[in-house]
């Protein structure tokens, strides 16, 4: 019997279809990048996204309400929406559920009123909407079920595979439309993303059995773990130690140390608590970098106890090795560990920053200059809608910048922004790390919210950025033929120069971006460079450059060797 309509629990199932089909494809999405980045990742960011709503969706539990379900498809995407081909998918599952909510199944008719609107709000979000992208791919589908619907089309199968069928078509098409997916012999990856959706979804229509191990095998790995548990788990894989540490103060700190104190902690980890006792500062947490934090805490005075367990270690199945110090002017540590009286927090302040970062080094300049809340996260691995939420909802500031740091971020904030209402959020476009030490160094307390975003975009305006990586595969963009192991220049447009030595594309980088009215280069050095070498390559640039100032910054970045900037 042929299915005239999709009732509530047919579209979970054909949404869980797609979102499987998409996890079971994302290296191959990956791999269509047009920039060979040892970071492309569409694939991992779309699926991050749909995965958030799969979440939502199967909390659910047995349901017939169509509107709980594209309640939970909505909501889940645009929280957990990654990247800009993560929040556009998000937006069209957004538009797509504003029609379907209001129906109890879903007729030919019905699904093409959803595609349309699906289309319209996925466009509206995007500022500058490029064709021969995901939207290209959306929009052409959603003309085809028009044309469908319209003609009478009854078919419900029929229908699906012919509006798949040109999805298809367009996505061919995408390298007719951007010549630099022609020039590196791809298709749109975010386009590709989409279409792997639709045929997921359109399988389970058919009745196919759907794989669905991969989409839900951290659910099913621990059934039966208790909620502390399961949220250690997760944290593990992100945070390597756990420390606990006591200092022994020379005095008392302001609630204001105290608060700036705290928000360090929470930017380089998690799990944290902090209290004072007495003359006795009390600190736990989870963390990559355990030497900042000792070395920030010594302001307060001298280390009693400080204890560091291995937790990759221990998950292994390894005893508590941590490693412990404990100074012989340390009080003794009390029996059972009662909580100390938590930091006050401190009182709600006008105007707050939030930056988006990757390397200690780079984290702690941001802090330096008085951000209130670094997301760690970057080009590597960009944070969600949710991240970005969560960072300005502890940010106890009436006003909130977000620096985003990234031009794949960027969405992500401005959705973040969108969702908020308690506090008045300003996205600042900052697309490198150099331009987000820029804005925040240029604002100003005289100005209000919109006039210091305005003098903040023309400040950027005037940084000149570039990047230094390597090449995964073979290519060729902007008529430069790229080799899998080169060394490349990434400047704030494309691709900059390529060769095999770092320290002489680096250079050949940084002549390309300093121009006649550069007067301050700096340059951040990542973890894989040793700091002799940055010194070397520093006194290059000072002799190249004799009428600029140079600086030089450790920055601790993965993957860029060097980040450049000149203005």
């Amino acid at each position: 019997m042929t299915t005239s309509a999709i009732d509530a629990k047919l579209l979970a199932e054909m949404f869980f279809a797609g979102a499987a089909n998409l996890e079971a494809n994302k290296e191959w999405i990956n791999e269509l990048n047009v920039f060979p980045v040892p970071d492309g990742d569409t694939g991992t960011n779309m699926t991050l996204t749909i995965k958030s709503a799969v979440k939502e969706v199967s909390a659910l539990g047995s349901t017939d309400s169509m509107k709980d379900i594209c309640k939970a498809m909505s909501s889940g995407s645009l929280r957990g929406a990654r990247g800009n081909s993560g929040v556009i998918l998000s937006q069209l599952i957004r538009g797509f559920g504003k029609v379907a909510k209001t129906e109890t199944e879903l007729t030919i008719p019905v699904l093409a009123d959803g595609f349309d609107r699906a289309v319209e709000t996925a466009y509206k979000a995007v500022m500058k909407p490029k064709e021969g992208t995901i939207l290209t791919v959306a929009k052409g589908a959603s003309v085809k079920s028009r044309e469908l619907a319209d003609a009478g089309e009854e078919n419900l199968e029929v229908f699906l595979g012919a509006v798949l069928e040109e999805a298809e078509k367009v996505l061919a098409n995408t390298p007719e439309l951007l010549p630099v997916l022609k020039q590196a012999g791809v298709v749109d990856s975010g386009g590709q993303g989409l279409v792997q959706v639709m045929k997921g979804a359109f399988d389970r229509f058919l009745g196919k059995e759907i794989d669905y191990s991969a989409l839900m095998e951290k659910e099913e790995e621990k059934p039966e773990a208790e909620p502390e548990k399961e949220a250690v788990e997760k944290e593990e894989l992100r945070f390597i130690y756990k420390m606990r540490m006591t200092v022994l103060m020379a005095k008392k700190p302001s609630s204001r140390d105290q608060k700036e104190y705290l928000e360090f902690l929470k930017s380089l980890g998690d799990r944290v608590k902090c209290a004072v006792e007495g003359d006795i500062l009390h600190v736990k947490c989870q963390t990559n970098d355990p030497g900042l934090i000792i070395q920030r805490s010594q302001k307060f005075g001298e280390l009693g106890e400080v204890r560091l367990l291995n937790l990759k270690e221990a998950e292994s199945g390894s005893k508590d090795t941590g490693k412990s110090s404990r100074s012989e002017s340390a009080e003794p540590k009390k029996p059972a560990e009662a909580e100390a009286p938590k930091v006050p927090e401190q009182p709600r302040k006008e105007v707050g920053f939030i930056t988006v970062s990757v390397g200690d080094g780079i984290r702690e300049i941001f802090t330096g200059l008085g951000v209130d809340y670094v997301i760690s996260g970057g080009q590597t691995m960009n944070p969600s809608t949710d991240d970005v939420l969560k960072a300005v909802e502890s940010v106890n500031a009436d006003v909130v910048f977000v620096l985003p740091n990234n031009k794949n971020i960027i969405m992500a904030a401005n959705q973040a922004a969108s969702l908020t209402t308690d506090k008045k959020v300003v996205v600042v476009p900052t697309t490198t790390v150099p331009q987000g030490i820029t804005a925040v160094i240029n604002y100003m307390p005289d100005l209000d919210a919109e006039a210091n975003k305005a003098n903040m975009c023309e400040e950027i305006g005037a940084v000149h950025s570039a990047e230094v990586t390597y090449a995964v595969r073979d290519t060729e963009i902007d008529n430069i033929k790229i080799h899998e192991g080169d060394i490349m220049g990434i400047g704030d447009s494309g691709i900059l120069t390529t060769g095999s030595d770092i320290e002489d594309v680096t250079f050949e980088s940084l002549k390309k971006i300093v121009d006649e009215d550069t007067e301050i280069i700096s340059i951040y050095y990542g973890k894989d460079v040793a700091e002799e070498a940055a010194e070397q390559f520093r006194t290059r640039a000072a002799e190249a450059f004799p009428s600029c100032d140079v600086e030089l910054q450790y920055g601790g970045q993965p993957i860029y060797y060097y980040i450049l900037s000149a203005e």
